[in-house]
């Protein structure tokens, strides 16, 4: 059974929180004699090595080595994280440094997007990861192109001159009529809306006109609309941006941690699992917090995700940033410092689709 904050007495919640954030700041194991220093309330070593042996007997506290003092698991890093973390706001000289950082006269949202990569890796000395904002031009025309092997070819071109290529597997069985009829459906629907918005007009049309489609045309319709809504796993390649590797290298101690951090950046690089990126920092608003094996792409890097999607105008999501550092992390200063990021970079995104 997962141990809960509600377990713990006051003394024993005492303790645990001394010990984690004695943990988060220094990086080396935690033992009762300087516990014993450092709580509010004189406490003898000896009591203070009893309530840490009841600690990791509940799962929250481990020892790295037999005469070691004790280090938090990654359940006991949740429990801090969610119950005893205290977040504070960006100090005045971090908020001015984030917004230099990210400003710039030019209207290049691609450049916007590098440089605040490259200032949260800088100010947080961790790893950071932008997604960048899905594309909003409006649409002017598509078309299916049969090929080969029975593959098809989606033609995207946008008011802007933008032209997009992606290649799809139709539905066994679908003709070349049924792509005919699938490409002027959604002309007919898609023209002057940008892709977020025909994503909705379409959804909504499907399900009042599907019995007027072909079946295989309406499936085929699904498909197509899949490869721009943001949510197909051939378009996340081009919207990640990963900034700072040096530092979470740095910070890494033994060759075992070398070698798993090297597979996560292996894996960045390939763009492996970034689906599964985008849903995670997608689902919701606000900063959400991965620690360890929570979170499936760094499960083998003992590494930590802090990410937070930014938004439009319209409240609508548009990307996600934040950084991978180590779980220990120091998460009372890098939690604001990606939140407020995401706030400035969903602002300045809009200002310049205005513009």
């Amino acid at each position: 059974m997962t141990a809960q904050l509600g377990d713990l007495n006051d003394r024993s919640r005492d303790i645990f929180r001394q010990l984690v954030e004695t943990y988060l700041e220094t990086g080396e194991p935690v033992g009762s004699r300087t516990l014993s220093r450092a709580l509010a309330t004189p406490l003898s070593p000896a009591s203070v090595r009893n309530v840490m042996q009841d600690l990791e007997e509940l799962g929250l506290l481990g020892s790295p080595h037999v005469s070691a003092g004790r280090i938090p698991t990654q359940s006991g890093l949740r429990m801090f994280v969610d119950g005893l973390l205290q977040i504070g706001d960006v100090p005045g000289e971090e908020r001015v440094r984030i917004e230099r950082g990210m400003e710039n006269d030019s209207n290049d949202v691609a450049g916007m997007v590098a440089r605040a990569g490259s200032m949260l890796s800088g100010l947080t000395q961790t790893a950071s990861l932008v997604l960048a904002p899905k594309a909003e031009a409006p649409i002017k025309h598509l078309e299916f192109v049969s090929l080969p092997d029975g593959a098809a070819l989606v033609v995207l071109v946008t008011e802007d001159g933008g032209v997009e290529n992606r290649v799809i597997t139709p539905p066994p069985g679908v003709t070349p009529s049924a792509m005919r009829e699938a490409a002027n459906f959604l002309n007919a629907m898609l023209r002057g809306r940008t892709l977020s918005d025909a994503a909705r007009a379409v959804e909504r049309e499907i399900a009042a006109r599907r019995q007027e489609l072909d079946a295989l045309a309406a499936s085929l319709v699904d498909q197509g609309l899949a490869v721009w809504t943001g949510d197909a796993a051939s378009r996340a390649p081009d919207r990640l941006v990963v900034r700072g590797r040096s530092n979470l290298l740095d910070s890494l101690e033994g060759e075992a941690e070398m070698d798993r951090m090297r597979q996560l950046f292996d894996d960045l690089e390939r763009k492996k699992d970034l689906l599964d990126l985008l849903e995670l920092a997608e689902t919701g608003e606000g900063v959400r917090i991965f620690i360890g094996s929570e979170n499936k792409l760094f499960s083998l890097s003992g590494s930590s995700l802090v990410i937070a999607p930014y938004m439009d105008a319209e409240r609508r999501i548009i990307g996600a940033l934040g950084v991978i550092g180590p779980t220990r992390l120091n998460y009372g200063r890098v939690v604001p410092i990606v939140d407020y990021t995401a706030r400035l970079m969903g602002r300045l995104v809009t200002d310049r689709r205005r513009g």
